[in-house]
């Protein structure tokens, strides 16, 4: 069972080096790494040059968007299972090796999601402590790009990412693909399984502090919002989901955490205005 490994890039060189160091390692040596490159210059190339690997790297170039770029990396594909690193994600050592064996268990399986952490372990309190397969009502809650693997014939039948959709793509919604992707594989029929114990290493957003990502907040919050709105999500859903970052804005704002407030008032904006924006 061979993998192929849809990596987009921008603006980011040791990162890549430690996500390579981390296949290196790999107990499982099956797969390929496709490098979407959308930097304006040469450093994943340089960076390339200096890189010893036992595995196929396909390096390609494009215009800016991580779906596009994910979009690119599957029709290049040559893997019976599909993956989408984050530039600045990286492996435990079994970590390919235990979702071929899952895979190659279940064939009735289109494939698995694992949870995201960092290093610490404090990245995953969004994520489901409990296993089961993806569904509309918990997929929030059991899936990332970067931890989902399906197989190739699944890829397929899902068809690529939703271009308007995550950070690149010269829209407002920077966010909300990887949920989008997993939606309509549940709308197609496909089953996923979540395993809280397989998990991805990746650096927290908010580690930068809330002050400098308020932005993205609301770049990531229209993303979700417009995701509500294609997929018919139930109000109930929508308002519950709304009204969450305004209680966190009004709970920072008595805690005197201005820059937790606008945070959290900028995610609601940005989820308000996505839903807003019809299908």
């Amino acid at each position: 069972m061979k993998f192929s490994l849809i990596m987009a890039t921008v603006g980011r060189t040791q990162e890549i080096e430690r996500y390579l160091a981390s296949l290196n390692a790999q107990t499982y040596r099956d797969f390929e790494l496709i490098i979407v490159d959308q930097n304006p210059d040469d450093r994943v190339e340089d960076l390339l040059k200096h890189q010893r690997s036992s595995y196929p790297i396909l390096h390609l170039c494009s215009e800016p968007g991580v779906s596009r770029a994910r979009n690119i990396g599957i029709e290049h594909a040559t893997g019976e299972v599909i993956g989408f690193p984050d530039d600045d994600c990286w492996y435990p050592l079994d970590f390919l090796e235990r979702i071929a064996r899952y895979l190659c268990k279940y064939p009735e399986m289109d494939g698995i999601s694992g949870r995201v952490t960092d290093e610490a372990g404090s990245f995953d309190a969004r994520f489901d402590r409990t296993s089961g397969l993806l569904e509309p009502s918990k997929v929030w809650l059991r899936t990332a790009a970067v931890a989902t693997f399906v197989r190739r014939e699944a890829a397929g039948k899902i068809g690529g990412f939703d271009e308007k959709l995550g950070p690149g793509s010269g829209m407002i919604w920077g966010g909300g693909e990887d949920i989008e992707y997993a939606l309509r594989a549940i709308s197609n029929g496909l089953n996923i399984y979540y395993d809280p114990a397989l998990v991805v290493f990746h650096p927290h957003a908010l580690a930068a502090g809330y002050g400098e990502m308020s932005g993205r907040a609301y770049s990531y919050g229209a993303g979700i919002g417009r995701v509500w709105r294609k997929h018919d999500y139930p109000i109930r859903l929508v308002a519950y989901s709304l009204l969450r970052p305004v209680g966190g804005a009004v709970l920072a704002l008595l805690s005197a955490r201005q820059d937790k407030a606008r945070y959290h008032w900028s995610g609601f904006r940005g989820r308000f205005k996505g839903w807003l924006s019809g299908k």
